[in-house]
């Protein structure tokens, strides 16, 4: 009988891959040629509660496929809302390398990939990010900002829980950083700002953005469901992890498009981004908008696995 593959939880994934290292990863993906565009599309099955995702993919070395769920009405019995594990196998044989926590896995390549995209976008001497929430996505995209902006001194925190707010205020002070509780019009003055929501409907006024200022939305994959208005995709330089995948899934996109208010041809792709393809202009906000895709789970998750090789 064969051995059973190694466990990787979420404590072991923190200890082994700091978010610098989860973002370069992302990174070598993009550029060792994959294409997102050619990836299988996110398989999601109703299920009594909720939604039961499927996302696989494969390079040369890796294959690997997360089982995630997602079940809204497990906020209100104090349990995640998205749960799930990933199961990563070898490239040439198949055979399974590693079962890694799914819910750390996400939390770590969502922001992630958002901090490569910011890396590209953000201006160099970043120093105030405003946050819209308080969950794991939220804290790691204050890592991902603060490892590819080292200069950041402010985070603003905008949620609907005061309790939540100011513990989130309480864990940024905690790591050096001034923090402190905010409001939408506080986009007034951020250099990054970091959607990590359930929202449906736009969480701030784009108008009061800064023109230099970069906004990174991850909160949704549905095509009715938005963080930013439409004003800001007008306005701004408009990225996205793929242009067929922003299309099917990506409302902070589709509903600008649909309102006349966003031409689909400007729409740039994070993988022309990191190979310095798309000119970023000083004089207009910059938008990322994630929908999360298979291959990041893989880039991740391969380093992950790597990591414990080498280190245990």
């Amino acid at each position: 009988m064969s051995e059973a593959p190694p466990y990787i939880d979420a404590e072991a994934m923190a200890r082994l891959v700091p978010m610098s290292t989860a973002i370069e990863a992302v990174e070598s993906v993009l550029r060792s040629g994959l294409d997102p565009e050619a990836e299988p599309p996110r398989g999601v099955v109703d299920v009594p509660g909720g939604q039961l995702l499927l996302m696989p993919s494969s390079t040369t070395s890796y294959t690997g496929v997360k089982i995630a769920t997602v079940t809204p009405g497990n906020a209100a019995r104090d349990l995640p809302r998205i749960q799930g594990l990933y199961l990563l196998l070898d490239g040439a044989t198949h055979r399974p390398l590693a079962l890694l926590d799914g819910i750390a896995l996400t939390s770590l390549r969502t922001p992630a990939v958002s901090g490569a995209a910011i890396r590209h976008l953000a201006v160099p001497d970043t120093r105030r990010l405003l946050v819209f929430g308080t969950g794991p996505q939220a804290w790691g995209h204050v890592e991902a900002v603060r490892a590819v902006r080292p200069a950041l001194e402010h985070v603003d925190v905008v949620a609907r829980t005061p309790e939540k707010v100011a513990a989130f205020v309480d864990r940024c002070r905690a790591t050096g950083l001034s923090a402190a509780p905010a409001t939408p019009a506080d986009v007034a003055t951020a250099d990054v700002v970091c959607c990590c929501t359930t929202a449906r409907e736009p969480l701030f006024d784009s108008t009061m953005l800064p023109a230099h200022a970069t906004v990174a939305a991850v909160g949704s994959h549905e095509v009715d469901a938005r963080e930013v208005d439409e004003g800001l995709l007008g306005r701004g330089l408009v990225v996205a992890e793929s242009r067929e995948v922003a299309l099917r899934e990506c409302g902070d996109i589709v509903l600008a498009a649909d309102a006349g208010a966003f031409a689909v041809e400007r729409l740039r792709t994070l993988g022309e981004l990191v190979r310095g393809e798309v000119p970023v202009p000083d004089d207009r906000p910059r938008l990322f908008k994630s929908a999360g895709m298979a291959w990041e789970d893989l880039g991740v998750g391969a380093a992950v696995y790597e990591a414990w090789t080498r280190l245990g």
